[in-house]
């Protein structure tokens, strides 16, 4: 694998870390650990965030969804998800517990990644399913197949059991905004090593459980020929994002033109003076038309919401989507003035390009408009190292100290010179 992508494996392991770090403050995850963590013995694998160490399934399970609960983890628009938060969890709770290095903590990862990632891909997925859950259980399984040294007779039986231990995921979830959606990514770090353990223990699977799930179930048809297209020379694992702002992956592309605004016209904004905002995106962005919100987790869905925040908070921040934030009057009745429509031409763009167009006309002034085709954090138009530290620093800032998370984030950067993730982890407080 190219020192580039191995590098983008490292910032994929630190974001998903940083993400799950954050959403573990969360008074409902801190009551999940507790309940669930109620009478079960003392493990081996980190909650991250939390202070406790449990089985490497229960660490699993619960940093995976944590890792969700701000959306601020990484995601691939090719692989039509987020891979790493459903393999990184599993990956780093198994290489903790059996005390394996960070070298092949990171290649686990990344093969994890690459694979699920492709397989989704594949498939003419149905859009009712969300992905969490689905897929990323192949890449949880993969991974912690690959850490117990599966040959491929054993991987190949390993991927058609875990295919058909995925879960019927909803994507109507994020439309309404209720969080059991969370518990999906969890799941597939819980049961991909679900899958290793009924693989180890003479379960066997369809002969070709990949494509009867992602082309009869989860999809309708699977191109079995697309997984390995270009296998080796081209990673969907380098074609990932990473995130700023706290919300879906989709209502970023406007967010930018509404950066690209501000910086215009200053970093303030009087709402009162903006007539309305009218966006025209993909498919997807479309989708997060909703105007009214009432839950922090609900307004991180909805681009209106979304443009009205930063807006009004004048930069980005884990702040605009808190409950503070959603219970503003001058926020609300912003949004309500925020039109989004769907243009088809961008959404047969899509995903290659991200095309979003941006109108901002205020009472009386002069209207704007910005046009984009990439969305901030896409493989062609990276954050920067230093933008991904500053993230890493204010989702952890609940967790541990600043000088801890900074030392904690450097050690990330070199995973694979750690011999033993047990002591590392250790050594960081983790």
């Amino acid at each position: 694998m190219p020192d580039s992508l191995l590098q983008r494996g490292r910032w994929i392991i630190a974001d998903c870390i940083g993400a799950v770090a954050g959403g573990m403050q969360t008074p409902e995850m801190r009551a999940f650990v507790a309940r669930h963590l109620t009478g079960r013995a003392a493990g081996a694998a980190s909650v991250i965030g939390a202070g406790v160490a449990a089985d490497p399934r229960d660490a699993a399970l619960l940093n995976g969804t944590a890792g969700t609960w701000q959306e601020q983890d990484e995601g691939n628009l090719h692989a039509k998800g987020h891979p790493g938060i459903q393999v990184v969890p599993a990956a780093i709770a198994v290489a903790q517990a059996r005390r394996l290095s960070g070298a092949d903590t990171l290649l686990a990862v990344l093969l994890g990644y690459e694979i699920s990632a492709r397989i989704n891909r594949a498939s003419n997925s149905r859009f009712a399913f969300h992905p969490h859950g689905t897929y990323g259980v192949l890449g949880a399984a993969v991974a912690v197949g690959r850490l117990s040294g599966y040959d491929p007779d054993r991987m190949r039986q390993l991927l058609n059991v875990a295919a058909t231990c995925g879960v019927a995921t909803s994507r109507n979830t994020i439309i309404e905004g209720v969080t059991v959606r969370n518990i999906y990514t969890g799941m597939s770090g819980f049961n991909g090593q679900l899958a290793c353990e009924m693989v180890e223990s003479g379960f066997t699977g369809e002969r070709d459980g990949v494509g009867s799930v992602f082309g009869k179930i989860y999809g309708d048809g699977f191109d079995s020929a697309a997984t390995v297209n270009l296998l080796g020379s081209e990673y969907l694992t380098a074609r990932n994002y990473f995130k700023i702002h706290a919300c879906g992956r989709y209502a970023h592309s406007a967010l930018d033109l509404i950066e690209d605004w501000l910086a215009e016209g200053g970093d303030r904004v009087d709402p009162t003076s903006i007539e309305s905002v009218h966006v025209v995106g993909y498919s997807f962005l479309a989708s997060l038309h909703r105007t009214e919100c009432r839950t922090s987790f609900d307004a991180r869905f909805s681009v209106p919401f979304a443009i009205a925040s930063l807006i009004v908070h004048g930069k980005p921040g884990l702040e605009n989507f808190e409950q503070p934030a959603v219970d503003n009057p001058a926020i609300q009745a912003l949004a309500r003035r925020v039109v989004v429509t769907e243009s088809p031409e961008f959404t047969k763009a899509f995903p290659g390009r991200q095309m979003v167009e941006v109108t901002v006309t205020p009472c009386g002034g002069k209207t704007w408009k910005g046009r984009g085709e990439h969305t901030k954090g896409e493989a062609e138009r990276p954050h920067s190292p230093a933008e991904l530290r500053d993230k890493f620093l204010a989702l952890t800032a609940g967790a541990w100290t600043q000088e801890q998370s900074a030392g904690f984030l450097d050690g990330l950067l070199t995973i694979d010179a750690v011999p033993d993730m047990a002591s590392f982890l250790g050594q960081h407080g983790i």
